[in-house]
C-alpha cells in the first residue's frame, strides 16, 4: 500500500515537473518573440526616420554649402566649410562613443526585462 502511494506521488510529481518545463518553455518562447518584435519594429522605425532625416540633411547641407560659397564668392570654399564641419562632427561623435553605450544598454534592458 505504501509503495503504491509512493509510486502515485512520484508519477504525479513527474507529471507536474513535465508540465512546469513545458510551460516554462512556452513562456520563454513568447518572451523571446516579444523582445525580438520590439527590437525589429524599433529598428525599422529608426531606419525609416533616419533615411528621411539623412535625405533632409543632405539637401540642407547642399544648400548651406552653396550659400556659404556665394557669400565667400567661391563655391568650393562653401563646400569645403560644410565638409570640414562634418569631419569635426564625426571626430566629436567618435570621441564620445563610450558615452552612448549606457543609454543604449538601458533602453534594450527595458525591452528585455519588461514583464509580459
Amino acid at each position: 500500500m505504501a509503495f503504491e502511494e509512493l509510486k502515485e506521488n512520484l508519477s504525479e510529481a513527474d507529471a507536474n515537473a513535465r508540465a512546469f518545463v513545458e510551460h516554462s518553455k512556452e513562456y520563454y518562447q513568447l518572451k523571446t518573440f516579444k523582445v525580438l518584435m520590439k527590437v525589429v519594429t524599433s529598428l525599422i522605425k529608426m531606419l525609416l526616420l533616419g533615411s528621411i532625416a539623412l535625405l533632409a540633411l543632405f539637401i540642407l547641407s547642399f544648400a548651406a554649402a552653396y550659400g556659404i560659397g556665394q557669400a565667400l564668392d567661391n563655391i568650393f570654399y562653401g563646400f569645403l566649410c560644410v565638409g570640414m564641419f562634418y569631419i569635426l562632427l564625426g571626430v566629436l561623435v567618435y570621441l564620445m562613443k563610450d558615452k552612448l553605450n549606457k543609454p543604449l544598454l538601458e533602453k534594450f534592458s527595458e525591452f528585455y526585462f519588461e514583464e509580459i
